[in-house]
This record gives C-alpha cells, structure tokens and sequence, in this order.
C-alpha cells in the first residue's frame, strides 16, 4: 500500500470512486448524499498537491481531499493550525481495510511537518455507525451542530446537522 498525491490522469478514477460512494451513501444513509463534484475543483485540488490516494495492487482504493483552512464549516475554530479532510471515497472492493486509520496516520505527519496542531473532519446527518467508524480510526467526535451559514456549500449541508471530528496533534 502506497499513499501518493493524485495527477491528472486520475480524475476519471476519482469521479468514478465518488460515484461508487454515492451509490454506497443511497444504500445505507439515504438521507444525506453526496451532490455532484465539478470536475474542475477536483483539478485544483490534484495541482494544489491536495488530493490524495492509497494505491493498493496497483489499483486506486481511495482518495480524499485536504484543506487548510475550512472558515464556513469550522466558523471560529477555523483559526486553529489544523488540515482538514473531505471526501474520503473508498473503492468497494476495498472496503473492511481500514483506510480511514490509515489516512489519519498519514495526515498526522503530514500535519507535523507543516506545523499544524489539528486533523479535522465533518460528515453530514445523524449517522452512529460512521460516527463509530471515525471514532475506532483515531477521531474524537467533538458533537453535532448546524451551521450558522450554508450558502456556497455543497447541498448536502443545507438543512443538516454536520458531525465534528478531530485529532490533537
């Protein structure tokens, strides 16, 4: 298992594993799915070395997305040092593998070496078994809140309450 910055060359991949997840997310939280992505935030986000992947036998088994700053989801504590992780979309033949533990040991050194003292993580609705999941990869799950404002915000935060996740560094 490798974990590598996304190219170019991989945005079909991506599209198809946040597919795949949605797909998943109907199945078991209908209540909360992922909306459609643009592809061209996906691009600046792979040339911003932000998007990410763990490549297993050759093949892309998941990828998520890193920020740094994430003002409208973490209001005031968006002031803290901290990388923040979004879309995390694992390839379900890969499922059961503990990716999320290993993104988090991943984003702890990363966090180190760019002097950041927080891993952070939200996910949208009331889900306990993804909150459970979270919790058992590293996370300590810091509540559930609404967001004061969701304008620009994907559709999926509108109208939900968004589960806060983070690691102290």
């Amino acid at each position: 298992m490798k974990i590598i910055p996304c190219n170019l060359d991989d945005v079909d991949d991506i599209f198809k594993l946040y597919h795949l997840a949605t797909e998943y997310q109907k199945k078991t939280f209908p209540g909360n799915v992922w909306p459609s992505f643009e592809p061209s935030m996906v691009v600046a986000e792979i040339e911003e070395k932000r998007q990410y992947k763990i490549v297993l036998h050759n093949t892309m088994a998941c990828v998520w997305a890193i920020t740094f700053s994430d003002t409208q989801i973490w209001e005031e504590r968006d002031q803290d040092a901290a990388i923040y992780i979004h879309r995390i979309a694992t390839n379900p033949i890969f499922r059961g593998k503990h990716f999320v533990a290993e993104i988090v040991n991943w984003a702890t050194t990363y966090a180190h070496s760019n002097r950041k003292r927080f891993i952070r993580m939200d996910t949208c609705g009331d889900n306990q078994k993804l909150i459970d999941h979270y919790k058992k990869s590293g996370f300590d799950f810091l509540g559930m809140h609404p967001l004061k404002c969701t304008d620009g915000l994907p559709s999926h935060y509108h109208g939900s309450e968004v589960c806060f996740f983070q690691v102290a560094l």
